[in-house]
């Protein structure tokens, strides 16, 4: 299952490893789920991760990135219209567009479903469930 991994389930997948998050962070790990990327997602998750209100090691941030960069099938996203509250979430939007994956966030209200086209955006729970129902 393709899906596009918004920067907070990766925030709490580390650090809450046994929650929910950190469930999508291991079936990304294992292979189960193929996260779908361009090179502005893996900025932001960088950049993110390396903010001095977390205290993840530059080691974790690292094997985080790499993770990212060696399972995640890369994406030539186009741009979309789409009023988005807030406009850095558009490339997580576009990314899914391109790549018809499935937007996972524990922010769902920043991506009102008039303005996401078709894309299918889910919550952390749900992206579990959903899994649970196809297995």
């Amino acid at each position: 299952m393709k899906v596009v991994v918004d920067t907070n389930v990766i925030v709490s997948g580390l650090l809450t490893p046994a929650g929910v998050c950190g469930q999508i962070l291991d079936l990304l790990l294992e292979g189960v789920l193929r996260p779908c990327v361009d090179d502005r997602l893996l900025t932001e998750y960088e950049g993110v991760l390396l903010e001095p209100r977390f205290t993840f090691t530059s080691a974790q941030v690292s094997t985080v990135l790499e993770m990212f960069r060696t399972a995640g099938e890369p994406v030539a996203a186009l741009p979309l219209d789409a009023a988005l509250p807030h406009e850095d979430d558009r490339p997580f939007l576009e990314v899914a567009a391109a790549s018809q994956a499935i937007l996972v966030t524990g922010n769902a209200r920043h991506f009102p479903k008039e303005a996401c086209k078709g894309v299918t955006v889910v919550r952390p729970a749900e992206l579990l469930e959903l899994l649970r129902r196809s297995s």
